[in-house]
């Protein structure tokens, strides 16, 4: 059974792996503080549709409650170790609309439907809710692992175990970009995404975090940061892992990977 992928923008992508629908990081909003959407339509309703939401970490762009709150009561979501004590307003929400959170750390295991379980594992990316509060939460990846074994990455840089660490997977959803003209330490551009791919070795990848949100009053600064890293993505991967099928799809755009 294929895994189907759609990519809503920025970090936010469901995964269809067994009847089971996963959405990661969701962000449905044309502002979020200095950002704007530049690209892509908002996602639509079905797009809040998930039996489980995986956030990778806390910054705002990450876990965004306005997002959270256009899930369906009942919704679980998968969150970092100490997320409802750093974010007080997570747990209001959760008690507002009924959604059902569990905090969890790398290395741990949960079930989230019929034959899928979703394992957690680290990043190399600060954690804290910015711009202020101290690191009470690790930023995490994740591996949904159903008919195929997809990882997640969230916001990471490269490290040298994560390929140990991450495990064999057969998707990798990687970021190749960010949300302004510099990356700071703890994130992928295209040529360190590629690396990491090489590593992984997965069956097929699909660049994200790329190309939605740009800082207002910057459209003329370093333009090719936000147009560009998904080609270069795909164009360095060729190079660095040929085996690997890259697929780069358009804002709300569903693949299909075998």
């Amino acid at each position: 059974m294929p895994v189907e992928i759609t990519w809503w923008g920025h970090a936010a992508c469901t995964v269809e792996d067994s009847g089971v629908r996963v959405l990661t990081d969701p962000l449905f909003t044309r502002r979020l503080a200095h950002l704007r959407r530049r690209r892509g339509a908002l996602p639509p309703p079905e797009a809040a549709v998930a039996d489980v939401v995986l956030v990778s970490h806390l910054h705002a762009d990450h876990l965004h409650l306005p997002s959270l709150a256009r899930l369906a009561p009942g919704t679980r979501l998968l969150v970092p170790r100490g997320a409802r004590r750093a974010v007080p307003g997570l747990a209001r929400l959760a008690g507002q609309r009924g959604l059902a959170v569990t905090e969890t750390a790398p290395g741990e295991e949960s079930d989230v439907g019929e034959g899928v379980r979703v394992r957690a594992v680290s990043a190399r990316h600060d954690g804290r809710r910015l711009p202020f509060g101290p690191r009470l939460a690790p930023a995490l990846g994740y591996v949904v692992q159903g008919a195929a074994r997809t990882y997640f990455a969230g916001d990471t840089g490269l490290f040298d175990t994560m390929a140990e660490e991450v495990g064999p997977v057969d998707v990798a959803l990687l970021p190749v970009g960010g949300w302004g003209p510099y990356l700071g330490p703890g994130h992928l551009d295209p040529g360190r995404a590629a690396q990491a791919l090489a590593r992984l070795a997965p069956a097929a990848a699909v660049p994200v975090h790329y190309g939605t949100y740009w800082p207002v009053g910057m459209d003329a600064v370093r333009p090719h940061e936000f147009h560009a890293p998904g080609a270069e993505f795909e164009r360095l991967a060729r190079r660095l892992a040929p085996k690997v099928t890259v697929r780069v799809p358009a804002h709300g755009e569903r693949v299909r990977l075998p």
